[in-house]
């Protein structure tokens, strides 16, 4: 397993942080629920660990199978993250909600938010220099803000209104645009 090491759980849980950002989707999830969509807080968060930890262990396997490699699944996520971009700051549905009951927990918020293309290729680039148990305490610290912060969404709504979120909801449209189109050119490149 390896030995515990604060600086490289603290460093792993920083960059994990930065990607996962969470509290970048508040909006989307404030959204979602505005349409009627139910955003389970537990139910994202461990289906998210499920999927993170499942990719990191067997993320390479999973890609071979399916003849694919990481650039192409990354720019695939980015794709899906221009589309939810598009959402936010054109006011258009382009996700149909099929899901039983208007859920919304496992997509769009398990993926392609909380453990997107992003994050699962960051997870694998992580373990070539880190220990296996330093990354996955850092995960877990991710994964209790995130619980805590979709949690609390109803919170922050109250907090900044219909106005502040309208503002965040366009704000954090164009930060999720301008990472979808870093993410898919970077990737495209590589492939290239």
């Amino acid at each position: 397993m390896g030995n515990i090491n604060l600086t490289q759980i603290f460093s792993s849980a920083l960059v994990l942080l930065s990607i996962i950002d969470i509290v970048g989707s508040v909006p989307i999830i404030l959204q979602l629920r505005s349409k009627g969509r139910e955003v389970n807080a537990l139910k994202a968060t461990l289906y998210s660990a499920i999927v993170m930890v499942g990719f990191y262990y067997g993320g390479y396997w999973i890609l071979e199978i399916f003849n694919c490699n990481i650039q192409s699944f990354a720019a695939a996520g980015g794709f899906l993250m221009f589309l939810m971009a598009l959402e936010m700051i054109l006011d258009v549905e382009i996700f149909k909600n099929n899901t039983p009951a208007g859920g919304a927990t496992i997509v769009p918020m398990v993926f392609p938010l909380i453990a997107g293309a992003g994050v699962l290729t960051t997870l694998i680039s992580l373990k070539a220099m880190y220990d296996d148990v330093n990354i996955l305490i850092g995960l877990a610290i991710n994964m209790l803000w995130v619980f805590i912060v979709i949690k609390s969404t109803t919170k922050v709504q109250r907090l900044l209104g219909e106005g502040g979120i309208f503002f965040l909801r366009k704000f954090f449209g164009i930060i999720l645009l301008a990472m979808s189109v870093k993410m898919m050119t970077e990737n495209i490149a590589k492939l290239f």
